[in-house]
């Protein structure tokens, strides 16, 4: 088969276009609620309340604005320092500068792409006030390690779940360990509506300044469950409710969730049988997640050294395929040095993201596709 064959390029992500989702756009505009907090909202919210088993869902604008409340939740504030791995977006360093705090970047562990337990501990100071970890392609990081440090040193853990929606691992339900975690509902994710994302509250404390801190601050919340006669500004906050608009295309992503999650597993199993002797024979690996638990939400392959792996990068374009690396480590980043401090020599991220390919990966894809995707990556030479 021939890339043209394959209608190359093959993208490296495509978003999912769910059945219910022009029916539901025409419902919302055809009615007199296209702000947020609608019906749509609801359905969605209480959809993702019953799929990750966190008691409290609440829509937002992106991820980026979930996190932004998950690190003003905790308190963080001027000087406050966040233990943050260095292999995440930008949004996860981002959000404690936002609130004034300084995100400390720790190492992680081997070959996951999650954040050492060991390094978060050294990394601990008197102004240590959250500890913050990302599940990288929605495998799980040692989730009762970093809760044991939790609990010893009173330190609570933000959960940045936005690869592994709906994911149960050994710790538990992704997204429901810590006190506070968030989803990203971006069109590169499982599940999206665009831009979109949502926090989860675990801990019922939180619960109130978070409806606030959503409402610009006002408790219009309690107005709309008639808990107040009239709403009225009473705290910090911005305008992190997402419109009745993607809350409508999200709740038609939802309904589609089980057929999109079969469907990225059978192409992610499908690479992974087919690719791993192939990465060995180079001196690399694949995507190998312990006990199996990730999320279908991306398929890498490390190689052994960089110069490998652009060169791998490069020939897969050259042949109509679209791969790529993933984050710049936040240490060696300019706004990382000016803004946070970096514990460690964060060797092993450095070595995974100059190391790692990530592959298509998309539930459109045709088994054509596919196919072509593995010939032409095994045809890949050092």
């Amino acid at each position: 088969m021939s890339a043209n064959d394959a209608l190359a390029p093959i993208l490296f992500s495509v978003p999912f276009r769910a059945p219910a989702a022009p029916d539901n756009l025409a419902a919302v505009i055809a009615s007199d609620h296209v702000h947020g907090d609608g019906p749509f909202t609801k359905s969605a919210s209480a959809k993702l309340v019953e799929l990750t088993g966190s008691p409290t869902v609440l829509l937002t604008t992106s991820g980026t604005a979930a996190l932004e409340m998950a690190v003003r939740l905790l308190g963080i504030g001027e000087g406050d320092e966040v233990i943050v791995p260095s292999f995440t977006f930008s949004s996860g360093a981002a959000s404690i500068v936002a609130a004034g705090g300084v995100p400390v970047f720790v190492d992680i562990e081997g070959d996951s792409g999650n954040v050492d337990p060991v390094e978060v501990e050294k990394a601990i100071t008197s102004k240590t006030k959250a500890i913050s970890v990302m599940h990288y392609g929605g495998a799980p990081v040692d989730m009762d390690a970093i809760m044991a440090i939790s609990r010893k040193h009173n330190i609570p853990v933000i959960e940045d779940n936005a690869h592994g929606l709906a994911v149960n691992s050994r710790y538990g339900a992704l997204g429901t360990i810590g006190s506070v975690a968030i989803q990203s509902f971006h069109d590169t994710k499982n599940i999206h509506c665009g831009e979109g994302g949502a926090v989860l509250i675990n801990d019922p404390a939180l619960v109130e300044a978070a409806e606030i801190m959503r409402e610009k601050g006002t408790n219009r919340s309690k107005f709309l469950r008639g808990q107040v006669d009239k709403y009225t500004w009473v705290d910090w906050g911005s305008s992190y409710l997402p419109s009745e608009l993607n809350a409508a295309v999200l709740d038609a992503q939802l309904d589609a969730f089980e057929g999109i999650q079969e469907r990225r597993f059978e192409i992610w199993n499908t690479y992974s049988e087919a690719l791993t002797d192939w990465a060995k024979s180079l001196g690399g690996a694949v995507m190998s997640p312990i006990n199996g638990e990730h999320a279908a939400h991306v398929f890498y392959v490390l190689m052994p050294d960089q110069d490998t792996r652009d060169a791998l990068l490069e020939y897969l374009r050259s042949n109509g395929v679209i791969g790529t690396f993933h984050y710049v480590p936040l240490h060696s980043s300019p706004a990382g040095n000016k803004y946070g401090r970096t514990v460690g020599s964060l060797a092993k991220t450095d070595s995974f993201a100059g190391r790692l390919a990530r592959l298509p990966l998309w539930p459109g894809m045709t088994d054509a596709q596919i196919a072509y995707v593995i010939d032409t990556v095994k045809a890949f030479q050092k």
